[in-house]
């Protein structure tokens, strides 16, 4: 994990996204690429609800708006970057040159924010994403289409900036594809992290969890891990997993990205939802 994708809205987001960016970067000292997209004018009104019923010179007023708030959001994004770099000492960078520590680049593009981060985070190994919110000019289901069409594994940053990703972690496991390619993502930071948490909740379709084999897995890394069985209790799957994550004071819930919808591909499951919208931990999820 050497190259990480850190979008840069030019939002009120932007400072806990690039701490957390910087969180998994550090002990791998890997490369933080810097992602500011421009959303295209015709997407920006689609999402700004006060555009869509206006006429006439309301409109012409409404998007001569978002083209300014478009332009301060860039400006934005270009100096907290630069801020950013100020402040943990972190050289610029746009090729490897053998630097055993943390390098920063930035990169503006214009177009259709899901399509272009999920293309830019192709080429990347993790790409970090804040939770939408109103005015940030992203539309609401980024994330879920990012996760679906990018390939990657995507970190969620919380709502406060992190400290450390790699104090404890806890995995939330199921003997499911999804799950197994979300601890094959998280490898570099699970060997990095000082304590390991699998989390398995019981369920009767289920003969095996396979927790024990992926504890194997892990040992084969050199990676320790403790369990926490969820056998019973009240509340969904995703709400007793985060009471875990809470107990456990995790620094990081690494999830697989449950899809159960055939007709609306942009439909996760229940758990997958959960963490999606809880901002209490940092989530890598990997579909």
């Amino acid at each position: 994990m050497k190259n990480i994708l850190v979008a840069a809205s030019g939002g009120a987001v932007d400072s806990a996204v690039f701490a957390t960016g910087l969180a998994a970067a550090r002990p791998l000292n890997a490369h933080l690429e810097f992602y500011h997209l421009r959303v295209s004018l015709g997407e920006a009104a689609r999402y700004s609800p006060h555009v869509a019923f206006a006429r006439g010179a309301g409109l012409r007023h409404a998007l001569a708006e978002l083209r300014v708030e478009d332009e301060e959001r860039s400006v934005a994004a270009r100096s907290a970057f630069a801020s950013f770099c100020t402040q943990f000492d972190i050289p610029t960078a746009t090729h490897p040159s053998g630097y055993r520590g943390v390098t920063a680049s930035l990169r503006e593009e214009s177009g259709e924010a899901a399509e272009h981060l999920a293309r830019a985070a192709r080429h990347n190994d993790l790409v970090v994403l804040g939770r939408h919110t109103h005015g940030d000019g992203f539309p609401p289901e980024f994330v879920d289409y990012v996760l679906l069409r990018s390939g990657r594994p995507v970190l969620l940053a919380p709502a406060k900036r992190p400290l450390t990703l790699i104090g404890t972690v806890m995995v939330c496991w199921k003997e499911t594809p999804e799950a197994a390619r979300a601890v094959a993502a998280s490898l570099p930071l699970l060997a990095k992290s000082r304590h390991v948490v699998i989390a398995n909740v019981h369920e009767r379709s289920h003969t095996a969890s396979g927790v024990g084999d992926v504890m194997r897995h892990l040992a084969w890394h050199g990676i320790d891990a403790d369990v926490r069985r969820l056998d019973g209790g009240a509340g969904s799957a995703g709400e007793r997993l985060s009471a875990v994550a809470r107990e456990c004071a995790a620094d990081l819930v690494v999830l697989g990205a449950y899809g159960h919808s055939r007709t609306r591909e942009l439909l996760f499951g229940g758990c997958t939802r959960h963490f999606l919208e809880d901002t209490a931990q940092a989530v890598l999820l990997m579909h």
